[in-house]
């Protein structure tokens, strides 16, 4: 008996906060999923059913399979530079030398600013007139004329991924800084005097350490990356031709540019249902790596 009280407190002592949640996630997520099989319009009609027919335009779309690949793209060539990085820095602000906790503090900065600042910033320094990009390589001679470095359909992407990748290495790094702190040093002097060499050291005396948290950083920036909206609506807004455009921006404009809601609501929650999958993995690779430890 005490103990159903104590559990029926329990739920009592949650009701808010469950009533705030079903308010804010679960009735917006209920009407969406109804959206999704009408064709209704954002301003004006309720729309009639229509099935699933949203899905069927949706997936077998030329637009969906090509925003699929610029997102897999972005996302893998974005985080993959950003694990490189992140660990570069890592190791170098893990040595002692002066200016080293100013310079840890400065590497927080480019993380530290809000999204919309960065991907302004960085419209700055491409942009095709007066860019610092184009004037530094037209002086050391690299390039003849100034480029238009986010309205060539090639070139877009590329400055996107680096400015993406400026914003969120800093991440990595200090979730791979504070892993190397764990390292015991006098197991890193053991291999030293051993003879082992800097890549020998790194991969059987650094490594095992930092297996775990850049496993958690891994996850986490794809799933983030896959997600990736505000940098590249700031920056080009799915242009040019649609070269950068993503299935984040996609829903946008289907939902609200096109103002079709029921393919938009529909091509959301095809989108939900990938990252959903990507997050099992996420933790099935946490569980994984747990019970390797």
């Amino acid at each position: 008996m005490p103990g159903t009280w104590i559990t029926t407190r329990a739920w009592l002592l949650m009701l808010p906060l469950l009533v705030v949640m079903i308010a804010v996630i679960g009735w917006p997520l209920v009407d969406t999923v109804r959206l999704s099989f009408t064709d209704a319009k954002l301003v004006g009609t309720a729309g009639g059913f229509v099935g699933l027919d949203n899905y069927a335009k949706m997936l077998g779309g030329s637009n969906f399979q090509r925003a699929l690949i610029t997102t897999t793209w972005f996302a893998v060539v974005s985080v993959a530079a950003e694990m490189v990085l992140g660990v570069l820095a890592a190791l170098l602000l893990n040595q002692k030398f002066r200016g080293r906790t100013a310079l840890r503090a400065l590497m927080i900065l480019p993380w530290a600013l809000p999204t919309v600042v960065n991907a302004t910033l960085w419209r700055l320094i491409y942009n095709p007139e007066y860019g610092a990009l184009n004037a530094a390589l037209t002086q050391l001679g690299i390039i003849d004329s100034y480029r238009s470095w986010l309205g060539e359909p090639g070139l877009a992407l590329a400055a996107l991924i680096v400015a993406d990748c400026w914003k969120n290495f800093p991440l990595v790094a200090l979730i791979a800084l504070a892993a190397l702190q764990a390292v015991p040093r006098d197991i890193t002097a053991a291999a030293l005097v051993d003879g082992a060499g800097p890549f020998n050291r790194f991969r059987y005396v650094i490594m095992p350490y930092l297996a775990g948290p850049l496993l958690v950083a891994l996850v986490l920036r794809t799933i983030e990356a896959f997600k990736v909206f505000d940098i590249i609506w700031v920056m080009t807004r799915g242009g040019p031709a649609n070269s950068t455009r993503t299935l984040s921006i996609l829903v946008y404009q289907e939902a609200f540019s096109f103002q079709r809601a029921g393919s938009g609501a529909s091509l959301a929650l095809i989108v939900t249902l990938l990252v959903t999958i990507l997050a099992v993995a996420y933790a099935a690779l946490l569980r994984k790596a747990a019970g390797a430890q």
